[in-house]
């Protein structure tokens, strides 16, 4: 029984992922737990492994190209089965094969979520659909290509879901386009290249609208804004990665309510003492690394804020999972650094080089992603005295670490100029209160103020 692999929801709140590369090719036997493809979410690459046991009878999208969440990816077949057992668990069977009502198809899909078998809808819409011209008109084999009138005929196109999403957006007529992909699917590419209805021509543009429809075909329309625009400016499209920040974020600032505090932290004894680690140390700690200890020290001193809020109740952290903020050209990712508080400085400093090196290759796990409390995002490096940055869902805190920087301070009652870093701790009212949170940034205050307490 033909059983098909649909597109797997690893990433919570994405509503597409791509194939970045098929592990298995057709023909070849799996396992259940075997190394299916990598998959592309907005933010990292996860190994896919199968569900079921089979033959790769047959891969639907190629890599590169993107489909929906619960998307038909690929067909496993048991021994012995066709290509005609794999059209008909698509519901593409030939007509005369569907024409009775003994002959629906009895394939199955596992639910990308649920890993529960559920029947193929599709294929027994196919079969009504195909079935009822039959009754119509004894003896008259209905024309396989023929579409069935009805108002969902675009979903019995043999189309991959991106693609179908695509020429909706364009407007294009489905139907109409000729489709490249196996057993004539349409696919993406197919879209793109194929022409947007346009309005008629003015009479003095008629000779340019004779123009052979293949050389038309073979140039994939620009986009409008690119052409169009009258200040000289071009649309260029959102990837994956963008639409998920854009989403992430608008939901945190419009349903999180932040508020803020900031802390000047004197740094000289850290920048010191960070020289005379570096001297003697194989590995080389950074600032940013003295902040996750110091961030560390102060939910140790505070324990009462390491929380998150939820619907259900406030979670209550034992261990300090740090978010570290990592700039990648796609975008903003937030890797988490676990157990801070039980890990030296050098285990820290290699865990966050280890993550950021593959956050920038988007080789990050899915799992890699997810969990923490708190966040730490630090624009020290390029100059940025102080900012706010915005919480990362769903945890509590977040803080903004600006640069260090030679200022005029008051010691003792004397004037003297010391090196100045301004961290900005951005906090969830609901989970934390605003005294609460003055108390945890004063723990990690004194906690950079004095590194060498980080250290021990």
């Amino acid at each position: 029984m033909a059983t098909i692999i649909r597109m797997p929801s690893v990433l919570a709140g994405s509503e597409e992922a791509a194939i970045a590369s098929w592990l298995v090719t057709p023909g070849q036997t799996v396992a259940v737990g075997d190394p299916l493809a990598e998959i592309e979410t907005e933010k990292a690459v996860v190994e896919y492994n199968s569900e079921d046991a089979g033959v790769v009878g047959r891969v639907l999208l190629e890599p590169g190209e993107a489909g929906e969440i619960g998307a038909p990816i690929a067909v496993l077949i048991a021994e012995g089965e066709t290509d005609a057992d794999i059209d008909a668990a698509l519901g593409q069977a030939p007509a005369a094969a569907v024409s009775g009502p003994d002959s629906a198809p009895d394939a199955t899909e596992r639910d990308p979520d649920g890993g529960t078998p559920v029947v193929e809808a599709a294929s027994l819409e196919a079969a009504a659909a195909s079935a009822a011209p039959a009754a119509a008109a004894p003896g008259a084999a209905a024309p396989v290509s023929a579409p069935v009138e009805s108002a969902d005929d675009h979903a019995r196109l043999f189309m991959s879901p991106i693609a179908r999403k695509l020429a909706k957006e364009r407007g294009l007529d489905a139907a109409a386009i000729t489709g490249t992909g196996p057993g004539g699917r349409i696919v993406r590419r197919d879209v793109e290249v194929a022409e947007a209805p346009t309005a008629p021509a003015p009479a003095e543009a008629a000779p340019a609208a004779a123009a052979p429809t293949a050389e038309r075909a073979s140039v994939a329309p620009e986009p409008a804004a690119a052409t169009s625009a009258p200040d000289g400016t071009e649309l260029v499209p959102h990837t994956p990665m963008r639409k998920a920040i854009a989403r992430r974020l608008t939901e945190s600032k419009s349903t999180v309510p932040h508020f803020y505090l900031t802390a000047e932290c004197r740094v000289d004894e850290l920048l010191a003492l960070r020289a005379r680690v570096n001297e003697t140390s194989s590995v080389r700690v950074s600032v940013n690394d003295f902040v996750l200890k110091a961030v560390a020290a102060a939910f140790q001193a505070v324990p009462e804020a390491n929380v998150t809020w939820s619907d259900e109740g406030m979670r209550v952290h034992s261990s300090v999972d740090i978010a570290v903020a990592v700039a990648t050209d796609g975008g903003l990712v937030t890797p988490v650094v676990r157990g801070v508080d039980a890990r030296s400085l050098s285990s820290v400093s290699t865990a966050v080089a280890d993550l950021a090196g593959r956050a920038k290759a988007k080789k990050l796990k899915q799992s890699e992603l997810e969990g923490g409390s708190f966040s730490v995002s630090n624009l020290g490096m390029y100059g940025t005295l102080e900012f706010a940055a915005i919480l990362n869902p769903p945890h509590s805190g977040i803080l903004a670490v600006g640069a260090a920087k030679p200022q005029p301070v008051v010691v003792d009652g004397e004037l003297a100029v010391a090196t100045v870093m301004r961290c900005t701790l951005s906090v969830d009212h609901r989970a934390v209160d605003g005294a609460l949170a003055a108390r945890w940034l004063a723990a990690f205050q004194q906690a950079v103020e004095n590194p060498l307490s980080i250290l021990v």
